[in-house]
């Protein structure tokens, strides 16, 4: 699963596709209604694989919390309106080692909107092969640090 032209545009909910570039912006179409409209250059548009969450060690990527989600639900997870306490509770069950004094409830909030749109879009699909691809990535890299 790419989220490479899925995007975010402060100001508006949900999330969009990059469909077409213009001379001050770019054209989006929304993941839930299929409507497209013009993103001004002013506005703030993060792509979804640019964004990672706060943990006590590194930052983890979007995707892979995605993943995490999807490996404990199999489906949709709970509602992004839920209480602040239940999302923080939800959360901690699916990443246990997420930053609780930088991630906040309105990021927690957003990841779980963005994870129930992609996964009503039929966008989250996450295969084995993609997995054996990223394990065998690892072992290239430590073998070749071993050489030097």
């Amino acid at each position: 699963m790419s989220l490479q032209d899925i995007l975010s545009i402060s100001g508006y909910s949900g999330l969009f596709r990059h469909v077409s570039q213009t001379k001050n912006g770019i054209i989006v179409e929304s993941l839930t209604d299929k409507k497209r409209m013009p993103a001004y250059a002013s506005s703030k548009i993060s792509a979804l694989e640019d964004i990672a969450l706060f943990t006590y060690e590194d930052d983890m990527p979007l995707i892979k919390v995605f993943e995490k989600i999807y490996n404990k639900e199999h489906g949709a997870a709970i509602s992004h309106k839920s209480s602040a306490d239940e999302l923080k509770k939800y959360f901690a069950e699916v990443l246990p080692e997420y930053d609780k004094e930088r991630v906040y409830v309105s990021d927690i909030k957003k990841v779980i909107q963005w994870y129930n749109i992609l996964n009503e879009q039929g966008m989250l699909e996450f295969n084995e092969d993609e997995k054996e691809n990223e394990d065998s990535e690892e072992v290239i890299d430590e073998s070749s640090k071993s050489d030097e």
